[in-house]
């Protein structure tokens, strides 16, 4: 299970960001994340108001469930200047910026995060069910693995600083602890272990398996109709609480940066299912404060990539950073709106991240009526189109408005949640 991280998101391997960065600016320690959490100097508001357990004595590791990495993907369609796009946009680009977006680069960070199931074994959370989420140590992971569960640690404590103001589409960090060799060790409760790529998987062989069989297909076919209403329904619900995750996010002065389907978690995956389900996002590894005092001072190297694409795209004060920072999460999150569309409907094989990525980016320019055309031509696609023809077109509209060219023309979050095909007045 790979986790795809936003495009042009760039990893190097200086000092950690804590928040005493913006004091201690000449004194940037390689510190472990936990060690610094443990210690007071991270989070310490959180930790009194969320009483978040740090003694590894309070845990008891089951089972491990899986390992991912980290794949870095610098993508984006080769604009030409003073070219018009189909939604009347002026793409004046200079050159240099052509250049740049002209290029797509894709490769594999080395940290290897693992996940294992555990429960709380003693204190008034005993028994409660636990996500463990380990980054390797230094050793393993480099300098770059102990940024990560910092950044991570940090984006939680900001976003559950309120015990009365809770996103339920956001995964709840309980606690966590660093082993002897260096391991971090963050404790999420655990509301589920599949994935919106999981979900998408399983549809996808589902319908592998139907075309494989005539007895199969056959039921299938006598069922259609009522399977492609729930598997309809399960998606835009599944959108929904994912949109939902990132609005909060947003509206409390945090991006995510790396919204993905790997990066939203679901308490399950059968489209019968649907009423119950709770998408939650997960993985913030590379969250980015927004709020303008961090703008103006930001020393962390794993925003680099995108303060250097906001640069490029012509984004230099603080508002401008920050409303392209909100408009860049948009753009990644109508990739997924995309995924969703496109590979629970298909054959496995057919569509996959990459796929649609090169299919919108490179192949269309984000021309999505061309793309359209496109993808109405081949049979294979054809339940993915009809869903997004619903309500004459209306998935088609919002994803050339989440994936415009220009960042000011991209919705924001409650925009996105409040358009007729999130709303399900398609179904």
């Amino acid at each position: 299970m790979m986790l795809t991280l936003a495009a042009s998101q760039s990893v190097t391997s200086r000092g950690v960001r804590d928040r005493s960065c913006r004091r201690r600016r000449t004194r940037r320690r390689k510190t472990s994340a936990l060690r610094l959490f443990c210690s007071g100097l991270v989070s310490a508001r959180f930790a009194q108001r969320a009483s978040l357990i740090t003694n590894p004595d309070d845990f008891a590791v089951k089972r491990r469930i899986g390992e991912y990495g980290v794949m870095n993907i610098t993508s984006n369609p080769p604009f030409q200047p003073g070219v018009i796009g189909s939604d009347g946009l002026s793409l004046g680009c200079s050159s240099t910026y052509s250049e740049r977006l002209s290029v797509q680069d894709i490769r594999e960070d080395r940290v290897k995060i693992r996940l294992y199931e555990g429960r709380v074994v003693q204190g008034q959370l005993k028994g409660t069910p636990v996500i463990f989420k380990v980054y390797p140590g230094a050793r393993a992971g480099g300098i770059v693995a102990d940024m990560m569960a910092a950044n991570e640690l940090n984006s939680h404590a900001d976003l559950q600083a309120d015990l009365k103001d809770l996103c339920v589409n956001i995964q709840f960090l309980l606690g966590g602890f660093e082993t002897r060799t260096g391991e971090q060790w963050l404790a999420f409760h655990n509301n589920g272990v599949y994935s919106a790529a999981d979900y998408a998987k399983a549809r996808s062989e589902g319908i592998s398996k139907v075309l494989g069989s005539e007895k199969t297909r056959i039921w299938f076919d006598l069922n259609k109709e009522e399977k492609l209403k729930r598997r309809r329904y399960f998606i835009i619900k599944l959108l929904n609480g994912a949109i939902s995750g990132l609005a909060f996010m947003h509206d409390h002065d945090r991006l995510h940066q790396s919204i993905g389907p790997a990066s939203v978690v679901l308490n399950t995956i059968s489209d019968g299912e649907a009423r119950y389900l709770v998408p939650r996002l997960r993985d913030l590894a590379f969250s980015v404060d927004l709020r303008f005092q961090s703008l103006e001072e930001d020393c962390s190297n794993l925003s680099e990539g995108l303060w250097r694409r906001a640069s490029a795209a012509g984004a230099h004060t603080p508002l401008e950073k920050k409303a392209f920072g909100i408009a860049d999460d948009i753009y990644e999150a109508g990739l997924l709106f995309a995924y969703l569309a496109f590979v629970p409907f298909c054959d496995r094989g057919v569509m996959d991240v990459l796929t649609i990525r090169r299919l919108f980016e490179s192949i269309f320019q984000l021309d999505v009526g061309a793309a359209r055309e496109y993808c109405s031509a081949d049979d294979r696609l054809q339940e993915a189109v009809q869903f997004l023809d619903l309500g004459d077109g209306a998935g088609w509209e919002l994803l050339q408005a989440m994936l415009s060219r220009d960042y000011r023309r991209r919705p924001g979050a409650h925009a996105v949640l409040n358009h007729r095909f999130m709303k399900g007045e398609v179904l």
